[in-house]
């Protein structure tokens, strides 16, 4: 998303003199005008504490003289650093005290400044409520006093909250009177902006076509007028746009591109931004080493800036991709750390989304009523900030804890909610999900034709979307399904995909995060080697009890001893060759696991364990206990 900025720094007014004016006043007063110089260009250059230190010495002298306009002028430059520096609490309390000077002394410009950075403020803070409010009432002073450029300033803030709370209509409205404002103005700045926020909105309610036709528009008119902060935003959403229509290749080197700019400029914020989107590429498809490099750069990069909102920001992606890896307990340290910087530093999304993330740990760790009630207080914020997309992921999620849980009704409730908002916003990956959680519950209730049903439509989703976790997954339950009404070579088709996608996951893992991954993927091998056996096909079920763990060592030998070709796992034969070989009898176990309910709870438990024993001759038996 690019942003346009509705604030900049007030310089003192010219001198005007009083022949009453004691020389002493007018010699303060040139003091705090001096002053007040003396920050703005501190604050444009970026030495903040130096800018604060300049305005403040002109705020006390301006009230030591009396000058309510002098001090107005300073309390709103105080604003602006805080405004910077992240500290948006700080920031609304001087705009709040210069717009109430600028309405006592009737001044129209500075009321219409005061209002738009305090909308500017509570639009970071994530307030967006209030956000609109104060924007559209600079919005209609500009209008009032003819102020084109303000009231393009608040249009475009405007749009970017609309935008935000998901209500796109209302945001292409005030994107196309920007554009309009901008286009009269000849400010081809503001054109970039507007076009560029016009292509995200049209990306983000679906019409990619729409969406890219507008990136392009403002990608030339950036590059021509020498923006390169824009130019860097424009690539990345350009990147988007092909990752979702599957050209990763073309996603990438967009994204390559955007980081080239923003380490040019040294934008570390962009940077930032290219590096996370890098990392939900890699993640997404299964390459979670990279993945997990680029969002570990990415914070590297975020201990370098002063602005703590930031940082949190990028602990959450980095919390998620350990929950995605199931490295459970550095998930949730880091996702803790987020969540309390959050709290310092007021950011309702980003205790929103980190609520929303330590959520999902407690759910894998199978702690559901307490991933409950941390879906249910992002769920909160969501709705209190209007946030329509969170809304409905935390929604989601409470509906699968219930589902865990066996409280099957509640599941189906707040599952059907998640997928109307998903269908509403156009959001197909949360739409997805959504359905094949609506299928796993049928599952649950014996509604194989609804479940089958479900997980196939989740599968066309995930394939069309290019969400490779989410096709694994959706082929895993449709797999289950099949097999419970004992269809089981189509069963063995969708498990041996789902294993298949599953297994090009751990490609460039370290030995420690392989074995996670295995954890959170077993449950495609045991169901396959139910259907297997359910066939008569034993020999086959015993080489897929050998392709768990077994992988993990197979790539580690590789590594270590830098093997040029990876050893395979065992076939039936070369487990023959081997108990022939050494005249021993081989002895190879499996426990199988089912959903039950306990307690009430849907839960995974031991119910029996199959015992394949292999002879020295060759032959081979399979013996099959209850546990």
């Amino acid at each position: 998303m690019v942003l346009s900025a509705s604030f900049v720094p007030k310089l003192p007014m010219g001198l005007m003199t009083s022949r009453v004016l004691a020389q002493t006043v007018d010699a303060r007063k040139a003091e705090a005008d001096r002053l007040s110089q003396q920050g703005v260009k501190q604050l444009q250059t970026s030495q903040f504490s130096a800018a604060l230190s300049s305005f403040q010495k002109a705020l006390q002298i301006y009230r030591e003289i009396k000058d309510r306009a002098g001090e107005g002028q300073s309390l709103g430059n105080l604003g602006l650093i805080y405004l910077t520096l992240g500290k948006y609490v700080q920031a609304i309390e001087f705009h709040k005290q210069d717009l109430a000077i600028a309405r006592e002394l009737k001044d129209s410009f500075g009321e219409g400044q005061a209002l738009g950075n305090l909308g500017l403020a509570y639009l970071r803070l994530g307030d967006y409520g209030k956000a609109i409010e104060y924007e559209q009432q600079h919005s209609k002073i500009a209008r009032q006093i003819q102020h084109r450029q303000g009231e393009g300033n608040a249009l475009g803030n405007l749009g970017i909250a609309y935008h935000i709370q998901g209500n796109y209509g209302k945001a292409i409205k005030s994107f196309e009177q920007v554009l309009e404002i901008a286009k009269a103005l000849n400010d081809y700045f503001s054109q970039v902006k507007a076009l560029a926020n016009l292509g995200a909105v049209y990306i983000d309610q679906g019409d990619r076509v729409k969406g890219m036709e507008y990136l392009q528009k403002s990608l030339p008119i950036a590059r021509r007028i020498q923006n390169p902060q824009d130019e860097a935003m424009i690539l990345g959403n350009i990147a988007e746009v092909y990752l979702y229509q599957g050209n990763r290749l073309k996603g990438i080197d967009y994204l390559q591109k955007k980081l080239i700019i923003a380490r040019k400029i040294q934008d570390i914020e962009q940077e930032i931004s290219a590096l996370e989107m890098l990392a939900h590429v890699f993640i997404q498809s299964g390459n979670y080493d990279d993945g997990t490099s680029y969002i570990e750069q990415a914070l590297k990069k975020a201990n370098k800036i002063q602005n703590p909102k930031t940082k949190a920001r990028i602990m959450m992606s980095i919390g998620l991709a350990y929950t995605v890896l199931g490295d459970l307990t550095q998930a949730y340290k880091i996702l803790n750390s987020s969540l309390q910087i959050a709290h310092k530093t007021s950011s309702r999304p980003i205790e929103m989304g980190a609520l929303n993330n330590l959520g999902l740990v407690h759910y894998y760790a199978g702690k559901y009523a307490q991933a409950i009630d941390s879906h249910q207080q992002s769920l909160k914020i969501a709705r209190e900030i209007k946030s329509f997309d969170t809304e409905g992921k935390a929604l989601g999620n409470i509906g699968l804890a219930y589902f865990r849980l066996g409280e099957y009704e509640k599941a189906i409730e707040y599952e059907k909610q998640c997928l109307a908002i998903a269908r509403r916003i156009k959001d197909r990956e949360s739409e997805g999900k959504a359905v094949g959680n609506l299928g796993l519950v049928y599952l649950a209730n014996g509604n194989y034709k609804k479940a089958i049903e479900h997980q196939r439509q989740w599968i066309e989703i995930a394939r069309e979307i290019q969400d490779r976790q989410s096709e694994s997954s959706a082929l895993n339950n449709l797999g289950l399904a099949l097999y419970k009404i004992r269809d089981l070579p189509a069963s063995k088709k969708a498990l041996l995909a789902s294993i298949k996608i599953k297994e090009s996951f751990r490609t460039g893992l370290d030995d420690k995060k392989k074995v996670s991954i295995f954890d959170i993927q077993i449950h495609s091998y045991l169901t396959l080697q139910q259907v297997l056996i359910a066939q008569n096909e034993t020999d086959t079920a015993l080489e897929i009890s050998e392709r768990g763990r077994a992988r993990a060592f197979v790539e580690l030998l590789t590594s270590r001893l830098n093997l040029s070709e990876k050893p395979q796992p065992p076939s039936i034969e070369k487990i023959k060759q081997i108990a022939k070989a050494q005249n021993s009898t081989l002895v190879q176990y499996s426990i199988i696991t089912e959903d039950f309910k306990v307690a009430g709870k849907q839960q995974s438990k031991k119910s029996q364990h199959y015992k394949w024993v292999i002879n020295p001759t060759g032959e081979d038996t399979i013996r099959r206990a209850e546990i």
